[in-house]
């Protein structure tokens, strides 16, 4: 049976990220309440404002209601699962997203990624990792890691690296975090062919344990939101990738 409908609006949007004095807000949802407890104590420790649910259905109606800046959430849940959840919210918000799963099926990866998922973590987890993971995502969807002043455009894709904005025609493009530093990585190698190895190790990092197919699936997701300027990432054949500046 299929869940009912529950309408998000993604008011979390509207929050602005990393705003002096302002904490980062995280829902965190998670049945098992043991593990709620033990994870939300780490976030806390690091500053962090917690927001707690124990289903998909109570999640959906605390993202409705309260900003948050970055969404973890489990698979396995009653009433309504992770995937419903993750659809739901990235159908609203570009919000970063960390699935937790004690499956790690490569399938199951995949989906979580198709979905818009950000991340994806495997049980048992360290909430350590997990706060640092965490943390690492925030200053990425921020701009304070490798940010510059640069405003790069090709075409009608504009790039202001500084504000962390992407636009096609003038008009915003919305990106989750792992979008935007797949565009990054492939613009600052512009007209040079990447194979899909160096793309997860520089986008998603050495200790990623998902093979080639999560970079296809990004790239489609990518060229999609991109429209007409999707062109410009080009698939070269038995190699990779490349962004091509004058497609």
């Amino acid at each position: 049976m299929q869940p009912e409908f529950i309408e998000v609006k993604g008011k979390g949007q509207n929050r602005s990220i990393g705003d002096a004095g302002m904490k980062r807000s995280i829902l965190l949802v998670e049945d098992d309440a043991l593990m709620r407890e033990f994870i939300t104590d780490y976030f806390k420790k690091e500053q962090w404002d917690v927001h707690e649910a124990e289903n998909g259905r109570v999640a959906l109606e605390i993202f409705e209601q309260t900003p948050v800046d970055l969404v973890v959430l489990d698979i396995m849940m009653p009433e309504m699962d992770g995937w419903s959840v993750c659809r739901r919210i990235r159908g609203k918000s570009d919000v970063p997203i960390i699935i937790m799963t004690a499956r790690a099926e490569d399938d199951d990866q995949l989906l979580g990624f198709e979905l818009g998922a950000d991340e994806y973590v495997t049980k048992p987890l360290s909430p350590r990792v997990l706060v640092a993971r965490a943390t690492a995502l925030m200053k990425r969807k921020e701009g304070t890691v490798g940010r510059t002043s640069e405003v790069q455009v090709f075409g009608d894709l504009s790039i202001n690296r500084d504000a962390h904005v992407v636009t096609v025609k003038g008009e915003p493009v919305s990106l989750t975090p792992k979008e935007y530093e797949l565009l990054i990585f492939l613009v600052k190698h512009v007209g040079k062919v990447l194979n899909r190895e160096a793309i997860l190790d520089a986008v998603w990092g050495y200790e990623y344990l998902g093979d080639a197919r999560t970079v296809d699936t990004h790239v489609k997701k990518l060229r999609a939101k991109l429209g007409d300027e999707g062109r410009s990432i080009v698939t070269v054949i038995r190699s990779g990738y490349k962004f091509d500046a004058n497609p």
